[in-house]
């Protein structure tokens, strides 16, 4: 498998202007992410995480000001428009969205939304859309697709909102996923079962995963590096069993400790022989 970035972002900021002057989102964060592997983005609510998702996706709202580079393939989007971005995203590009209910469109039937990326970027007939669509649900745990398919985001739990946003990004096999705290809403059992979908999805179709979480156990179970984000700012990057067991910056040390409790405990992976240890 090529191991060259297939992700590449190098000091990308985020601006947006305020009363009190400039305010930078995201202050020059830079990383690589090829395919076959999970970069584990990690921090505090507000430390720059989501907004460097969405600006990976060029999905900024109007008033943000972007700068810095973000290559896909070799190819700079940083500065493509609405349209060009329409043919990476889906494709090449996809995303699970934190919030399902304000990323599903409320006047279409889950069927029309999962099969519309497929017969475009695809090139797939209605029929044959539908039979991945239903396969994508079944690998999400919803045990009947086709009264799913037939629905409309309103009549669903969120829950049951978030697997089907995880299964229409899916169907499409991007080369690169960001996956915005993919498991939210959703009870452990379902949790570890996408969690085990996004492994399967790196190691069976060499998929890249952008993972963006705060929580800590996830990372250790499931990431392969890890970039640690405070006030938009990258401050510390590598291994996952290496800044997992030695954190060198404070702020991740203060990160872990408010992770190690009693009554959770914190899975670190063992780097010699791949072992999940308490």
């Amino acid at each position: 498998m090529d191991k060259h970035p297939y992700l590449r972002v190098r000091d990308l900021s985020v601006t947006f202007d305020s009363k009190r002057g400039q305010f930078k989102a995201v202050d020059g964060v830079s990383f690589d992410l090829s395919q076959g592997e999970i970069l584990a983005l990690v921090g505090e609510s507000g430390s720059g995480k989501s907004m460097t998702s969405l600006s990976i996706m060029k999905l900024l709202p109007e008033a943000a000001r972007l700068s810095g580079q973000i290559s896909i393939d070799g190819v700079d989007i940083a500065t493509k428009d609405r349209r060009s971005m329409e043919d990476v995203r889906g494709a090449k590009l996809g995303m699970i969205f934190q919030e399902p209910m304000t990323s599903l469109n409320p006047v279409l039937s889950i069927a029309r939304q999962m099969t519309e990326g497929l017969r475009r970027h695809k090139a797939l007939n209605r029929q044959d859309a539908m039979n991945v669509a239903r396969t994508s649900l079944l690998d999400v745990g919803i045990a009947d697709p086709d009264r799913v398919l037939s629905q409309y985001p309103h009549q669903l739990s969120g829950g049951m909102r978030q697997r089907v946003m995880i299964a229409a990004a899916i169907a499409l096999q991007p080369a690169i996923l960001i996956a915005d705290e993919p498991t939210t809403a959703l009870d452990v059992t379902v949790q570890a079962q996408v969690l085990d979908l996004l492994v399967d999805l790196k190691s069976r179709l060499g998929a890249g995963i952008l993972l963006i979480t705060h929580d800590i156990g996830v990372v250790a179970e499931t990431a392969d590096r890890v970039a640690v984000m405070r006030s938009g700012r990258i401050v510390e990057t590598g291994r996952v069993e290496e800044v997992l067991n030695v954190p060198q910056h404070e702020y991740t040390k203060a990160l872990l400790g408010s992770h190690l409790t009693v009554e959770t405990g914190l899975k670190i992976r063992d780097a010699e022989n791949g072992r999940v240890a308490l």
